[in-house]
């Protein structure tokens, strides 16, 4: 039986299997004409790109934690209004580059588009215009990728696996729902506190029993709105503060002895 959730490589053995004309089916024989990448990574990078381009379009694709690299591509093969791509891991696998060059042989467009970078994620800038993406960041890293993205303003999208309650922060959830989802839901509301308009979907279990999908956007209005609300808060502090500075400075012996009234 053929699973898409499977670890083994798309070969040239499984080209049968996408024999449509759809875009999946022909970005399907590319990846079997590659060799290189397991069943899985082909099938998480096309839910996650194609539930991310149906709300977010245009923008530099930042595909951090990118492996292989192949959720960089096919979000430039679903928009492309998006000038470009690119693919950022510690570590990218010799393999990727392979990948990426079948894949401009079919489409010449992706060529010089899609940058494939070794470099750790603290030395990656990114912009208010990019869309973050991330496909199975493991553990915390997810963590730090929503961080960035959110510093940024940038929209992002992710499908955190690997929650580790010692690394990650499930709250104090744990007596409502098991630790993985309660690091979700956690991750989620950070962002919505972040100013952000915040999306819950999920991609099939057949692929991936770790198949959350968080999307989120900088809501411009819900961001001000919080910013001015914090800045009065902030106003408000200093005017006490200053009140009761005033005081102290008034009658400072009345206010220091005041415990040892009787």
């Amino acid at each position: 039986m053929f699973s898409p959730g499977s670890k083994s490589r798309l070969t040239e053995k499984d080209l049968g299997r996408f024999a449509g004309d759809t875009l999946r089916d022909r970005i399907g024989r590319a990846v079997c004409r590659a060799g290189v990448l397991p069943r899985k990574e082909f099938f998480e990078a096309w839910e996650v790109a194609r539930r991310a381009r149906r709300l977010f379009r245009g923008g530099r694709v930042m595909d951090l934690a990118a492996g292989h690299g192949l959720l960089a591509n096919v979000m430039l093969l679903l928009d492309d209004t998006s000038p470009c791509a690119v693919a950022v891991d510690t570590v990218l696998p010799p393999s990727a580059a392979r990948l990426h060059d079948v894949l401009a042989d079919a489409w010449p467009r992706l060529r010089d588009r899609v940058a494939l970078v070794s470099a750790p994620l603290d030395d990656v800038a990114l912009h208010e215009s990019d869309v973050v993406v991330s496909s199975h960041a493991c553990g915390a890293l997810t963590d730090r990728i929503l961080t960035h993205a959110a510093t940024a303003g940038a929209r992002v999208v992710v499908l955190p696996c690997c929650h580790d309650a010692a690394t990650c922060d499930p709250g104090a959830l744990g007596g409502w729902m098991d630790a993985a989802l309660a690091i979700d839901v956690r991750r989620a509301a950070r962002l919505e506190r972040a100013g952000y308009r915040v999306w819950t979907q999920t991609i099939p279990a057949a692929i991936t029993a770790k198949n959350r999908l968080l999307l989120g956007q900088l809501d411009h209005a819900v961001s001000r709105v919080r910013s001015q609300d914090s800045l009065e808060s902030q106003d408000t502090d200093s005017g006490l503060r200053s009140q009761d500075s005033g005081l102290r400075t008034q009658d400072s012996g009345k206010i220091t002895d005041v415990s040892r009234e009787t």
